[in-house]
């Protein structure tokens, strides 16, 4: 099957998961004033991880990012797993260091590799970072060990979206399935996991699953799940979502049009 969207739809999924991470620091660190987290120690006492990545989080948002670096790998050293997934998003878009996606790579590896208790906020680091290194394995990295594995991939997305429920990849474990990347076509498996996604708003999630719908014969069901998601999709998702949407559109019958824009008003 080709392809139906663009690579921008994978980007603005990566994005948002990585901006829901984001959110879940400034949250977790919303109850502390952001004094000096200079070193307290006394007798040559370090400071500890969490100490060290607080001096990161608010030397990165006061733009020193050569401070926020060190503080962060400090951290990461000493286990802090949003220290070094912070520090793996910054080589991932060349933030405050060269870009470099093998150490991007690695350091989502370890985030993995180290595990969280069930319910902390470190499963959203973890969630992320699976979701992160299934994308890097799905098209490999040039001039690195990485190879493009898409099966792999297809695995890792599977674990973040059925372990931790990540709507990111929800989206592209069925953005794989409907594919066939990685593996043997399954629109019922790639509906499930849209339906999943959608749920939790994921604009790009409910226009495939129109998609699959309106291919299905469930004509106006279909063409209502692409108009919502047209009618809510950021200008990233517009272009793509909107092709779909026009095409159904143009295709379906005037009564199965009414019919549509009705559902998609309550969507």
């Amino acid at each position: 099957m080709t392809a139906i969207w663009s690579d921008k739809s994978s980007t603005s999924g990566m994005r948002a998961a990585s901006m829901a991470a984001i959110g879940g620091l400034a949250l977790a660190l919303a109850v502390f004033q952001p004094a000096s987290c200079a070193a307290q120690s006394s007798d040559g006492e370090r400071k500890g991880p969490w100490a060290m990545f607080r001096f990161g989080f608010f030397a990165y948002k006061d733009g020193r990012k050569d401070e926020a670096l060190k503080a962060y790998r400090d951290a990461a050293e000493h286990g802090h797993a949003g220290a070094r997934w912070k520090l793996a998003t910054m080589y991932a878009s060349g933030d405050g260091v060269k870009e470099d996606d093998y150490e991007a790579f690695r350091l989502y590896e370890g985030v993995v590799n180290e595990g969280a208790a069930p319910g902390t906020r470190d499963e959203t680091f973890i969630a992320n970072s699976l979701t992160s290194l299934a994308s890097y394995l799905r098209r490999g990295i040039p001039n690195s060990p990485i190879s493009a594995d898409p099966w792999r991939a297809r695995q890792l997305y599977l674990q973040a979206a059925s372990q931790f429920g990540d709507a990111g990849a929800q989206f592209e474990l069925g953005r794989m399935y409907m594919s066939g990347e990685g593996g043997p076509v399954d629109l019922v498996q790639a509906a499930r996991w849209f339906n999943l996604a959608m749920r939790k708003g994921h604009v790009g999630s409910e226009a495939l699953l129109g998609k699959i719908l309106f291919d299905s014969g469930k004509t106006a069901r279909g063409l209502s799940y692409l108009t919502s998601a047209l009618n809510k999709a950021s200008e990233a998702d517009s272009l793509w979502i909107r092709t779909l949407q026009e095409a159904a559109f143009a295709v379906a019958s005037e009564s199965d049009r009414r019919t549509a824009i009705a559902l998609a008003g309550r969507n």
